[in-house]
């Protein structure tokens, strides 16, 4: 078995390969050890040549659970470097988010806006969440330029930019006033295609079973909220 790479593969693609190779059962021991190191090396070469440092703009859409639940997990990691973060909410609000008082615990280090009054279709009220997203998206910006804050979370913004509560002309704008360094996560389904675009990282969580459409299972505290 040839360990040379055609020379029209680049470093996905090679990956890719050697991974579709090591789970062949008919490699031999020495085989296996080879393709392993074969994707060590391309893996060192690509860490080595990456950028070391960027702040990014990352979005979580798509229609499955865990937007949200994702970028807090980033919200964490930034605390637990001793970062500042600022979590501003667009669209919950009506109720006190359980992460809320967790994250009291770092009060010094986060700030936390929840500026929505819940969902659409409980407020029925469309000049009421216009000026509301207005308002959640001027907080927002604040905590984008100021350099102190090493990520931002505008969690459900793209909610509010789906029901044309705010211009995506606007929101790109804004990004764009970001420090080089400076992480924002925008959460919420329906992201559209110019923030994709836009983004350096995208997310799309797939649902492909949800306990309230499929049992009716309300929400229930530590899944939900």
């Amino acid at each position: 078995m040839k360990n040379d790479t055609p020379p029209e593969l680049n470093q996905d693609q090679e990956i890719g390969r050697l991974i579709d190779e090591v789970m062949s059962s008919s490699l031999t021991d020495e085989q296996y050890r080879k393709k392993m190191q074969r994707r060590k090396e391309v893996q060192d070469k690509r860490i080595a040549e990456a950028v070391p440092e960027k702040g990014l703009i990352i979005v979580n859409t798509g229609n499955g659970k865990g937007k949200t639940t994702a970028a807090l997990g980033m919200v964490l990691r930034s605390l637990g470097h001793g970062y500042k973060v600022a979590i501003i909410q667009f669209i919950k609000g009506s109720w006190e988010p359980s992460e809320k008082r967790v994250f009291s615990y770092w009060e010094d280090q986060i700030e936390f806006h929840a500026m929505g009054e819940g969902f659409t279709w409980e407020t029925q009220d469309r000049d009421r969440d216009l000026d509301k997203a207005s308002a959640a998206w001027e907080k927002s910006l604040e905590y984008i330029r100021n350099p102190d804050f090493h990520l931002v979370l505008l969690d459900e913004i793209n909610i509010a930019l789906k029901m044309a509560y705010l211009p995506v002309e606007d929101v790109l704008a804004g990004l764009a006033q970001k420090p080089a360094n400076k992480h924002v996560i925008l959460t919420g389904r329906g992201a559209p295609p110019a923030l994709i675009e836009c983004a350096d990282l995208v997310t799309e969580m797939t649902l492909v079973k949800h306990p309230f459409r499929d049992q009716g299972v309300k929400a229930q505290p530590g899944i939900e909220y």
